[in-house]
């Protein structure tokens, strides 16, 4: 690191370059130092030195909070935790999908958050990529058409869930699941609610997933394909079916309290 005098005798723009741009650490006599400037860029420099420091802090603050419920139970010794979750329960057409992902112990990504947040397409296939990458494993799990229009698309969902994570090249010690329980789930598991917005596990497995109402307008105009879901309403609709349709399992469990104890 150059001396301070050597760092003071840079242009504002070369300081902006090194420090903001390339995001090497900033001595803090220097920040001092660019805020006693009589120079406007400096004093602004720093400001917004101050500011990317104020939302580092935060962000990592966060992100430990998204680490709440792998801290419980790694103060209890279980480190191999799976998160789950779904996408694609709402979507008119095609299979529902589900992931299942196990993480590193106090596993960080900056930006991790419920994916239904993530609205830039480019920064979550690149956040996608690197949890492949820094993972200890991961599945997919997939319930196609034909068993959504079969069992239903709750019950479809779970079967997907669980074939993500039976599909894993690990067991898991324990499962965070988002907002429900995988039936025959091979390991203790526990439901969170809101679990992709809460969980740093449950957020590295989720995706999103929802029909649009340009996809709503196109049904209605071009008639259903054989990949579109029989039991959904709208596309019952378009085929002039009854869009009422019986149901084959007894009604769903609430979602589990995300206090209650563990299964």
């Amino acid at each position: 690191m150059p001396s301070l005098e050597k760092l003071l005798r840079q242009s504002v723009p070369q300081l902006r370059d090194r420090f903001l741009r390339r995001e090497a650490p900033v001595p803090d006599d220097l920040l001092d130092a660019l805020e006693g400037d009589p120079r406007d860029g400096a004093r602004e420099l720093a400001r917004q030195i101050r500011l990317r420091r104020y939302k580092n802090r935060a962000e990592g603050q966060r992100l430990r909070n998204l680490l709440r419920y792998e801290s419980e139970l790694w103060a209890q010794g279980i480190t191999i935790i799976a998160g789950v979750d779904e996408a694609g329960m709402a979507p008119l057409a095609g299979p529902v999908i589900a992931a299942a992902v196990i993480l590193r112990k106090s596993y960080k990504l900056r930006g991790l958050d419920d994916s239904k947040k993530i609205l830039d397409d480019e920064k979550r296939e690149s956040m996608a990529k690197q949890i492949k990458l820094d993972a200890i494993c991961w599945a997919v799990g997939r319930a196609e058409v034909e068993e959504i229009d079969r069992i239903n698309i709750y019950h479809a969902g779970l079967l997907a869930m669980q074939r993500a994570v039976l599909g894993l090249g690990t067991c898991p010690e324990f499962t965070l699941v988002d907002a429900r329980k995988i039936p025959s789930c091979p390991s203790p598991q526990r439901g969170i609610i809101h679990g992709d917005a809460l969980s740093s596990s449950i957020a590295a497995a989720a995706h999103k997933g929802y029909p649009t109402p340009q996809h709503c307008e196109c049904l209605k105009r071009l008639g259903a394909t054989p990949i579109h879901r029989r039991s959904f309403a709208p596309v019952r609709q378009a085929l002039g079916l009854d869009p009422v349709q019986e149901e084959l399992f007894n009604p769903p469990e609430a979602a589990p309290n995300p206090d209650e104890s563990p299964a």
